[in-house]
Parts: structure tokens; C-alpha cells; sequence
């Protein structure tokens, strides 16, 4: 089969970037001939209004890259093209070029940017649907919550209103992938059809293997920024009466913050440069993660990655986390946003490690019966395949 896999990259490797290697591997080391088209954001130079305004146009309706994909299905002549992001340097104008030389579209939907200008469903701290069902996402252009900006809202929710008038969601896009059915439930209340929406969760690939040892320290890994939950986790800390030893890692913006925090404190440090391969080591000797997540999250790869190693996880009640997770089996839940319910449940996982033990196989069961490459790939040629005969 001949595969076109389309993708805007951000600037700071993030989890649609890595589902986007993982994939592209996969595929090719399955014997498929896979083409790409990938730009990155490392290409904006935004040096004034002229520039601004330019890259807004473009987030509608970008000519270069509709031109390039042109060329590109003319020449390789994929059976599928599968989008990833196309968000801003793409644009939706690359499933014209697509369609209109009759290659079946697929786009996986990392995130709610469909249904929300700023793509998380989050505002002011906390959840936040103002935007969804409407057919001109208002509310997200007067609170500016793409960027803090009410112009750069303004370009996003441009694109949103001027595609959903070309019927481009509708007509130019066979099948849509999200990543769990709490993600379904949204795009089906955002007017979605039903039969364009497949579920798939990411995969881990390559297998980092089970931890073999019960661990000495909690850990936190990701985007160190205020949706995922680090004030929250400070506050937690601040309350534990058991001394458990917090390792952070990550960076992002709160960065400086933080680092602040932990020189106040014995019990939690902050790693510094650490090498996406390095990350399973760090799990392997961990007792459990912890993720206080305050936004609904697409699907947390740390999560799918700690199942993997065998590693319990402590997650809010909330969004993906509340499907993803399997409360006292796979790890425990805490009230969203409380920081004291999850000081609580980071005591009983620390003061009862057998329990946990047992949670960390049952994670090691859900990442076989779910996350591997082989599931992954699997669920991958029947997306296509549904595809290809829509």
C-alpha cells in the first residue's frame, strides 16, 4: 500500500509529533511505501504586522502547500493520505488537493482545534466548552484563547467558519481518527457525523519492558505549563505528612517557577535536559506517575508509556484520564483540580506498595491488550481500509 502521512511539527517535540514518527516507522517497516509532507513551525518569522497578517491568511487557505500536495499525489499516487496536523502551515486547503485527485483523507484529531480555537477545550485555569456547537467559535475570539490573542483567535476561528461553509469538514475529509471516546463524544456533539469518526488510541513503540523493582520516588513527566497540573502538584506536595520524593521533568514555561519551588523544598527536584530515551529508565525505577492534568487531554502518551514499564498512575477523574485510567487497577483517580484529595491518594499509593504492585501488572496487561505497535498497526489498515470504500 502507498501511504501519504501529512504533518505540521511544532516547535517543542510533543506527543502529535511522536505519533506521527511512531506511525510513519511502523508503516514502513510493515512494507508499505510511505511518502511525506511535513512542515514545521520553526519556518515562522513573525517580525511585524505584515507577517501577522500573512501567516493568518495562510492558517485559511495556504497556496503553497495546496500546491506541493498537488504535485505530490500527481506524481506518487498514494492510496490514503493521512493528515496528522495541518495547523497553521498547511492548512485545511491541503485536503482540496487531495480530493480533487480522489485520494481517500484520513485526519487524526490530536486535539479539539475543530471544535475550539485554542484546541484544548480550556480557559481561565479550568474546562471550558463555550465554543462547542456553534457554528462561529465567538466566544474563543472575545476571550482570545488561542495565544492570549484576539487576533490570532480571530485567524483560527476564520478557518474554522470559512471551512465549515465550504463543507471541507464535511465533504473533503473521508474519516476522521480520535483518540478516545470521551474525544467522539465531543466531535459528535460538535455535529460530527457519526460514521466519519474512528477511535484509535496511540501506540508505544519500540516496547521499553516491565520494571522489575518496586521504585524509590514519584515522577512527573511532561509539558511543564499550567494545563498539566504543576501548581496543583506543588500544592499536593505541600500537604503529604509521608515523605515521598517527587522527581519533574519536562520543560515549558513554568520552568523558572518551579525551579524556584523545589530549591525550597528537599522532597522534589527538577531534572534538568533529559533525552526522550531516557524516560523509560526514569519510569523503571519510579513507584508511580503522577498526572494532574487540569485540561481534558487528547491522549496522554506519559500515561500509555508508564503502562508500558509496569507503572501505576495517579490521574484526575476527568476527560481522557477518566476513560484511559481504571481506578484502583491500573492506578488511582483524584478529584479534578483538588489538591488535597491528591496529596491523599499519593499517600495511600506510597504507604501501600503491594497494592500497587499489582496495579503496575494490571498496567502492564492494559498497555499488551491495547498500545503495542501490533494493535496499533492493526487498527491502522482498517481505518484505511474504511477509508479507501467511503
Amino acid at each position: 500500500m502507498k501511504i501519504l502521512l501529512v504533518h505540521n511539527s511544532y516547535q517543542q517535540q510533543g506527543g502529535e509529533d511522536t505519533a506521527f514518527e511512531t506511525e510513519r516507522d511502523l508503516l514502513r517497516a510493515a512494507g508499505h511505501t510511505v511518502a511525506t509532507y511535513a512542515r514545521t513551525n520553526d519556518e515562522i518569522v513573525l517580525n511585524g504586522l505584515v507577517s501577522r497578517a500573512k501567516l493568518a491568511v495562510r492558517t485559511v487557505w495556504a497556496g503553497d502547500s495546496y500546491g506541493a500536495l498537488e504535485k505530490m499525489v500527481r506524481q506518487e499516487r498514494p492510496d490514503v493520505a493521512h493528515f496528522h496536523n495541518t495547523f497553521p502551515l498547511i492548512s485545511p486547503a491541503a485536503y482540496w488537493a487531495c480530493a480533487n485527485a480522489a485520494v481517500p483523507v484520513v485526519q487524526t484529531l490530536h486535539n479539539y482545534r475543530l471544535l475550539c480555537p485554542g484546541g484544548m477545550f480550556f480557559r481561565e485555569g479550568r474546562p471550558c466548552e463555550d465554543c462547542l456547537g456553534g457554528s462561529v467559535p465567538w466566544p474563543g475570539v472575545r476571550h482570545g484563547c488561542y495565544r492570549n490573542s484576539h487576533s490570532a483567535t480571530g485567524a483560527v476561528a476564520t478557518m474554522l467558519t470559512a471551512h465549515h461553509v465550504l463543507n471541507t469538514w464535511r465533504d473533503k475529509v473521508n474519516l476522521y481518527v480520535v483518540l478516545t471516546k470521551f474525544a467522539q463524544k465531543k466531535f459528535l456533539e460538535g455535529h460530527f457525523a457519526e460514521e466519519q469518526i474512528a477511535v484509535k488510541p496511540n501506540c508505544v513503540s519500540p516496547d521499553p519492558g516491565e520494571k522489575k523493582e518496586r521504585g524509590e520516588y514519584a515522577l512527573f513527566v511532561g509539558r511543564l505549563a499550567e494545563e498539566k497540573g504543576l501548581r496543583l502538584l506543588l500544592a499536593a506536595w505541600a500537604r503529604l505528612r509521608a515523605g515521598v520524593t517527587l522527581r519533574i521533568v519536562g520543560e515549558g514555561p513554568l520552568r523558572q517557577e518551579i525551579s524556584k519551588v523545589v530549591l525550597q523544598r528537599k522532597d522534589v527536584s527538577l531534572l534538568n535536559a533529559v533525552r526522550t530515551r531516557q524516560v523509560p529508565e526514569l519510569m523503571h525505577s519510579a513507584r508511580f506517575l503522577v498526572f494532574p492534568s487540569i485540561w481534558y487531554e487528547g491522549f496522554p502518551m506519559v500515561i500509555a508509556e508508564a503502562y508500558a514499564c509496569g507503572l501505576p498512575v495517579i490521574a484526575p477523574r476527568l476527560g481522557a484520564m477518566a476513560e484511559i485510567l481504571d481506578d484502583g487497577v491500573t492506578g488511582l483517580h483524584f478529584e479534578p483540580g483538588s489538591a488535597e484529595d491528591l496529596a491523599a491518594q499519593v499517600e495511600w499509593a506510597w504507604t501501600h506498595p503491594a497494592e500497587l504492585e499489582e496495579m503496575g501488572r494490571n498496567a502492564r496487561a492494559e498497555f499488551e491488550a491495547k498500545y503495542t505497535s501490533a494493535r496499533n498497526y492493526q487498527a491502522l489498515m482498517q481505518i484505511y481500509e474504511r477509508a479507501t470504500s467511503r
